[in-house]
């Protein structure tokens, strides 16, 4: 904690990723983290087939609660559980982990219980909509202040185009959309909200892993790819992926469920494959560096000196049938 403080004073700070593994059976949660193996320096001989480096390292985090993507939110150097899952009773209990530490402790309770809501950050505040049994218009969204600590319910007057459960949310222009049966999205510096006319959004985000990195929504099919929304013009363009071998269209054919998330401004994109003649899988980790061309396209690199994809993680079989096989990536900033 002390090296903490003094990175703080020296105004350091650095992007961890955290990935987390919720098993099926029990509460038995395990978090990692990205990290670089050290003594990586290799002659120039070898540098063409090393390895990147990378592996997902276990972190001891004692306690931990149920996860669940929609949930999880990172403010700082803190991730915040919040509420419960489908599959429990509703709560309003809100836990905090704190990576400096890797200790949970207790925040302050919601004034809703909820079960499965839909949790976005947008100017370090927290907004929490749905899952609640009582939905009514001053009950559907409230939001967390972490500076003051103090709970605020929000008044959503389109209650009725919301359904309980909120399936897909994002924040994208300083609005928080969000989908359930239909479309709205709130704007919190004008406390205005509004029916979102999504077009074909929902025809890639609805049933697709997706990540929002600099205003952009991404998402990942089996079908297309990658591929990024353009919120202007309501439509969906292909991501032009350099430097990776066949792009990612071709990953639902040996791996997994694939995973995105942000990883100090880039996109990293997990999945895991199966080894041939073995009992085990390897996980799969890629890190893109975006850049946006002046004519709006945005491409994808991934370079061997900078950005890179390797296999961070090789698990028995065993452990993955017995572990829900979604990651949740948290880029948390850790002075």
């Amino acid at each position: 904690m002390e090296l903490y403080e003094t990175r703080s004073l020296l105004g350091r700070t650095e992007s961890v990723l955290y990935v987390c593994f919720q098993f099926c059976h029990g509460h038995n949660t395990r978090w990692f983290t990205l990290c670089r193996k050290p003594d990586q320096t290799l002659s120039k001989k070898r540098k063409k087939n090393k390895s990147s480096g990378y592996v997902l390292a276990a972190v001891p985090v004692p306690n931990s609660p149920l996860a669940h993507s929609t949930t999880f939110v990172v403010v700082g150097s803190n991730i915040y559980n919040i509420g419960g899952s489908i599959w429990n009773e509703p709560l309003s209990k809100v836990s905090i982990l704190d990576c400096r530490s890797h200790r949970w402790l207790e925040g302050p309770s919601m004034r809703v219980e909820r079960y499965w809501s839909a949790a976005n950050v947008l100017d370090d505040k927290i907004y929490v909509a749905g899952g609640c049994d009582d939905n009514g218009p001053s009950k559907w969204m409230e939001v967390f202040d972490p500076k003051t600590q103090t709970w605020e319910t929000m008044l959503n007057p389109l209650r009725e185009r919301c359904d309980n459960l909120v399936s897909k949310s994002a924040v994208i222009d300083d609005e928080i959309c969000m989908y359930g049966y239909r479309c709205v999205a709130y704007k919190p510096k004008e406390d205005r909200w509004k029916a979102l006319d999504i077009g074909n959004l929902d025809r890639g985000w609805a049933e697709s892993p997706y990540y929002v990195i600099d205003n952009i929504l991404y998402c990942y099919s089996a079908i297309y790819g990658m591929r990024w929304y353009d919120y202007k013009v309501r439509n969906w363009q292909l991501l032009t992926l350099k430097g990776f071998k066949g792009g990612f269209r071709g990953l639902s054919r040996f791996t997994g469920y694939v995973h995105l998330g942000s990883y100090g401004g880039k996109m990293a994109v997990f999945w895991y494959s199966y080894m041939l003649s073995s009992e085990e899988k390897n996980i799969w980790c890629a890190v893109i560096a975006l850049e946006r061309r002046n004519n709006g396209q945005v491409l994808g690199k991934v370079e061997t000196a900078v950005e890179w994809y390797d296999v961070v993680l090789t698990v028995p079989i065993s452990y993955m049938k017995s572990c829900q096989l979604f990651l949740l990536l948290f880029d948390a900033r850790r002075n």
